[in-house]
């Protein structure tokens, strides 16, 4: 009789599958399926797997995870029970043919031979090796796909530098097929920012079918829409606010009302942009993104999200930047205490994706001048005005500039030090003028914060040695001072070019340094794979 894969059971190996990142890896010993749960006491020829791959050359990659599976269950089959293909083979198969709801564009290798096993799965009721081994071959390629994504080195080669989770996935499949109560549990095998964006491609997954956005056409004669003004791009730019659910009713009015205010107030919170009530040609420029680009640049970020362990939540304290949206967000038990614009590296100078424990905290600092800078900026600055030194408080030391602590410096009035290879730090700034800028891209690397008082004062907010008093003492007076932390703190700096933030609300930001093509190029190469 034919087997019915249904939804609940769907449900069930996806909840049981992503569990396999949350248990600590054991060591592996002999395996072999209860008997109660109608598996069939049947070992193959070990050098059958071998064959196998020899037959399946694409499906290679994943021999090594396949040959450990059957050592763990000393060469049973594991996808066969009494009556043919057990379910959980064929929930695998729906989850494999679904990839694109999880972001994935991949052909999937011999689908035709899957096919026909699975369209056909009445007439599969005898352990078949190929079969067998083709379905362990299908759930590390369904694993790696989904939970793991793109190898590590490729990763490092787009200048990711944080570290990538490590995980198994051999010896967890018996969860799959042995503990069906696992449903009822909650852990999550990949970060909570991955299902968020999940949610949300599968909406503008269902609107490009409906047709997407249109094309909203702007008058070049007119330079800003504000309330009250009449025009037909107002009527296409509700609908645009409407689709995206940034309000919940189209009038279809070409009068910029206080709905239509209310609508562009939740995309400029959306879209990073400064909050105010009018729309810009380059507002419109951005609603005019062709949906199947922003559905890439989603999946480009839920492939990001694959790549960072969701131990990271478990951190008591957390330092998150997000260059893209130029924002520094400092987390205790895992809610945001303290968000702060910021501003990175310019395109030249490309601020690290990185993570390192924050450890001293430099009140008043000195900046001792980087080498490059001294030589392409401060000495040829000095050949045209002997005295840029003295007007920027810098003296020589040693064989370096540095220059002196206080409100001039350019490093402001404190400094936050995380020691790397990268050198690079969070830092207050004089120049406070470009955080109220929507492109933030201006410094050598480091990162400017526009809240350094306040960061100091959350960071501190529990040792008993310091208070927002002494803090603002220790800026705003004295010489340079240093102090260690504590407790180290955490910080990561990361690249998402959209993100969904606690709100639910969906955001996009502007590729800075230009790394998502070079990713999505890498995600869907394959894509013709047969």
């Amino acid at each position: 009789m034919k087997k019915i894969f249904t939804p609940l059971l769907l449900v069930s190996f996806m909840l049981l599958i992503v569990l396999i990142s949350c248990k600590k890896k054991v060591e592996s010993q002999p395996t072999i399926l209860p008997t109660s749960l109608n598996t069939i006491d049947v070992a193959f020829d070990s050098t059958q797997v071998q064959t196998f791959f020899t037959k399946y050359p694409k499906l290679k990659t994943y021999q090594s995870d396949v040959e450990k599976l059957y050592r763990k269950h000393q060469f049973h089959y594991i996808w066969f029970d009494k009556d043919g293909l057990n379910e959980f083979s064929g929930l695998l198969y729906n989850k494999v043919n679904n990839l694109s709801s999880e972001g994935i564009e991949t052909a999937i290798p011999y689908k035709d031979k899957l096919d026909a096993i699975y369209d056909n799965a009445e007439n599969h009721q005898k352990a078949d090796i190929e079969t067998e081994l083709l379905s362990s071959s299908l759930y590390f390629f369904y694993a790696s796909k989904v939970y793991d994504g793109i190898d590590s080195q490729k990763s490092k080669e787009l200048g990711w530098f944080l570290p990538r989770k490590k995980q198994s996935y051999v010896h967890y499949l018996d969860s799959l097929l042995v503990n069906p109560s696992l449903i009822n549990k909650k852990e999550k095998g990949l970060i909570k920012q991955y299902y968020l964006l999940r949610d949300e491609l599968q909406k503008y997954q269902k609107l490009e079918k409906k047709g997407g956005f249109e094309t909203i056409v702007l008058d070049p004669k007119i330079k800003s829409l504000k309330p009250g003004d009449s025009a037909t791009a107002i009527a296409q730019i509700r609908k645009y606010l409407f689709l995206t659910e940034a309000i919940s009713t189209d009038s279809k009015s070409n009068v910029y009302d206080s709905e239509l205010e209310t609508g562009i107030l939740n995309f400029k919170k959306s879209s990073g942009n400064a909050a105010n009530n009018v729309i810009l040609p380059y507002h419109i420029k951005y609603m005019n993104v062709p949906i199947a680009k922003r559905i890439k640049t989603i999946m480009v970020n839920m492939e990001r999200c694959r790549w960072i362990s969701s131990d990271i939540t478990k951190s008591k304290e957390l330092i998150v930047v997000n260059i893209p949206a130029y924002e520094l967000t400092f987390f205790r038990d895992g809610k945001p205490e303290l968000r702060s614009k910021v501003v990175v590296g310019k395109a030249m100078h490309k601020t690290v994706i990185f993570s390192a424990p924050m450890k001293h905290i430099v009140f008043r600092p000195y900046w001792n001048v980087p080498a490059s800078i001294l030589k392409n900026e401060v000495l040829p600055a000095i050949e045209k005005n002997p005295n840029y030194l003295a007007q920027h408080n810098m003296e020589w030391k040693d064989d370096f500039v540095r220059q002196r602590p206080g409100e001039t410096n350019s490093l402001g009035l404190v400094k936050f030090l995380f020691p790397n290879s990268n050198a690079i730090y969070l830092h207050d700034t004089p120049s406070k003028s470009l955080f109220n800028r929507d492109v933030r891209a201006f410094s050598h690397g480091c990162i400017r914060v526009a809240k350094p008082r306040e960061l100091a004062v959350a960071i501190m907010k529990n040792d008993p040695k310091w208070n927002a008093e002494k803090i603002n003492a220790k800026m705003d007076s004295g010489d340079e001072y240093w102090y260690t932390l504590k407790d180290k703190i955490p910080v990561y700096i990361g690249y998402f070019t959209s993100w969904v933030n606690n709100d639910g609300v969906l955001q996009f930001y502007d590729d800075v340094y230009k790394r998502d093509d070079a990713l999505a190029a890498l995600l869907f190469e394959n894509k013709e794979l047969k």
